[in-house]
């Protein structure tokens, strides 16, 4: 939250001679902060200081790409561990995480965002700007408020709402939390009723980033697919019943999931223009994630270009620029397992054509998107993740961080596989895209007994990501797949779909099989070279997973300030 509030007395520091002059009214002596009359000026026609206070707000939007100090959350769940050792966002696969090390705390940055969003609201009526603008920015506030009131939801369950309340210091600030279904019931119904006043979609070239009606949609479905999620609906791990009412619903309803499906009904209502990308370089789905406006992407947090991501993730071997790749992020052997083959089989069915000696050849082309694999040509030459290669020297002189798979990331970088040095790129991440509107449909779908429906959903994914239909124009789904087992290639699929977009974390909460997911080994890969290289697995770690990290714990001083606040079970 600090970086945030830097940034703002940096922005609005510099806008004071704007509004001397627009404005026409002159400081006797400096201010370190706008107040509410400079930034909700009656004589700003064209609210140029509100709409810099409204951009502001989306800054406190998380932006997944190595958020917990320098890692990504995924790395957490059992996808990557960080190539660093003893970083922050491991305690969650030690299992000791606590009220005052949680590395995913953000009770304080929602919170803030909460208050600018109701200050602006409160106040945005002083300023004389066009009638049609200042809907677009009400909706917007209204949107990031219920965005914010979701990253709550997700980490700890019921919580104060505040609706449109600005407390003041002298107010009682102790304000118990409302149970799940409230705070579900809130954000809905705010989606709802903003929806309409939203800025249609597309967005225009000179608002790209903005949010949309889509976004809205987006966010509903989010909501109601995790309130419909087990976890939530109606298997709580809580022995207490107010806390159980508190981090879920009480009993299990199966018209839940038919709401998600109503959502997505909705979603779909607003157009065609949101769709998945089918063409790019070098592949569609890597294309997604470097293109800055796309009909895929339904709502992103915008940053300038830059080459970081290419910087942070690329092989340890790669120096550019006279800079070292820092190669921070390790894909366990868990994780591109995960990657069926091209027919769409898993490595492990009968006829997939997978052979161990050769274990890239002939995959998923998402693999490729994703994962740097001993091989794979960057920078104009292969990576050599091999014991004692470019890319894994085994020498702390040379590279005192390298993999401890034997894999590092490549989702979300450049084209450089023929490059000699890295340019500036798109990277804005991804908050809602199209690809997980077909998850959210298919998962539900399934939930709901509709299975062939749900096949279709991921056909559909399939097809974009390249892989062949077979002669039965299945993509490697089995005919007379049964609700069970599509369930497990749901979760699969939507696993390597939106791999290192902050949802498998979440994921494996909601579908309750986190204990089972993180207590199984995770492992790398031994690769020694030769005329024909050898692989050997190796055991990395193996995590722990206490019941107590299905919900985060409200951080401990957020407790102490509030005795009506009670804290989620087990912390």
């Amino acid at each position: 939250m600090k970086k945030t509030t830097i940034f703002f007395l940096i922005l609005t520091t510099s806008l004071v001679v704007i509004v001397a002059s627009s404005c026409r009214k002159y400081e006797e002596q400096p201010k370190d902060w706008f107040t509410s009359d400079l930034t909700f000026d009656s004589l700003d026609r064209n609210g140029v200081v509100a709409g810099y206070d409204l951009n502001n707000i989306y800054t406190y939007i998380p932006d997944g790409f190595n958020r917990v100090d320098g890692d990504f959350l995924d790395d957490a769940a059992g996808e990557a561990l960080p190539s660093r050792y003893n970083t922050s966002v491991e305690n969650f696969l030690k299992g000791t995480v606590t009220v005052l090390n949680n590395p995913d705390a953000y009770w304080g940055n929602s919170y803030y965002g909460i208050r600018r969003a109701n200050i602006f609201l409160k106040s945005i009526d002083r300023v004389p700007i066009a009638a049609q603008t200042k809907q677009y920015y009400k909706s917007e506030a209204r949107f990031l408020r219920a965005f914010f009131y979701w990253e709550l939801l997700k980490r700890y369950g019921g919580v104060p709402l505040l609706g449109d309340t600005v407390l003041s210091t002298t107010e009682n600030i102790e304000l118990p939390r409302a149970s799940f279904a409230q705070t579900v019931d809130y954000i809905v119904s705010e989606c709802t009723a903003m929806k309409d006043s939203m800025r249609p979609d597309p967005v225009s070239t000179s608002d790209w980033g903005r949010a949309s009606k889509g976004a809205a949609v987006a966010l509903k479905c989010r909501v109601l697919l995790y309130a419909a999620s087990p976890l939530f609906n109606g298997g709580g791990i809580e022995t207490d019943p107010t806390k159980k009412a508190l981090t879920g619903y009480p009993t299990y309803d199966a018209a839940r999931w038919q709401k998600v499906v109503d959502a997505v009904t909705e979603f779909n209502a607003l157009g065609t223009y949101y769709k998945l990308v089918t063409s790019g370089s070098p592949t569609a789905f890597a294309s997604v994630f470097t293109t800055k406006m796309s009909s895929e992407i339904i709502f992103a947090k915008q940053v300038s270009n830059n080459s970081s991501l290419e910087v942070s993730q690329s092989p340890v071997g790669y120096v550019v620029s006279n800079t070292r790749s820092l190669g921070l992020t390790s894909p366990t052997q868990n994780f591109v397992d995960a990657f069926p083959m091209a027919n769409g089989l898993s490595i492990s069915e009968t006829g997939s054509g997978y052979n161990a000696a050769t274990p890239y050849t002939g995959r998923d082309p998402r693999l490729a998107a994703t994962v740097f694999y001993n091989g794979y040509t960057w920078l104009g030459r292969a990576v050599q993740t091999f014991n004692g290669g470019l890319d894994k020297p085994d020498n702390p002189a040379v590279a005192p961080v390298q993999t401890r798979t034997g894999y590092y990331l490549s989702k979300f970088l450049g084209n450089f596989g023929g490059s000699t040095a890295f340019s500036s790129q798109s990277h804005n991440f991804p908050i809602f895209r199209y690809a997980e509107i077909l998850l959210n449909y298919a998962e539900a779908l399934n939930e709901l007994g509709q299975v062939e429906s749900a096949v279709t959903q991921i056909k559909t994914l399939r097809a974009r990501a390249g892989i062949a239909a077979g002669t039965n124009s299945r993509y490697g789904i089995k005919a007379s797949i049964t609700q069970t087992e599509m369930r497990t290639l749901v979760q699969n699929e939507r696993r390597i779909e939106l791999a290192f977009e902050e949802h498998r974390f979440w994921d494996i909460r909601r579908w309750k099989i986190a204990d089972q997911v993180l207590s199984t080994p995770l492992t790398g890969v031994r690769i020694t070279a030769g005329t024909t290289p050898t692989y050997q697995s190796i055991l990395v770690m193996t995590p722990a997973f206490p019941a107590r990290l299905y919900h985060m714990p409200i951080p401990y001083d957020e407790i102490t300030k509030n005795s009506k606040l009670i804290q989620n079970e087990g912390w």
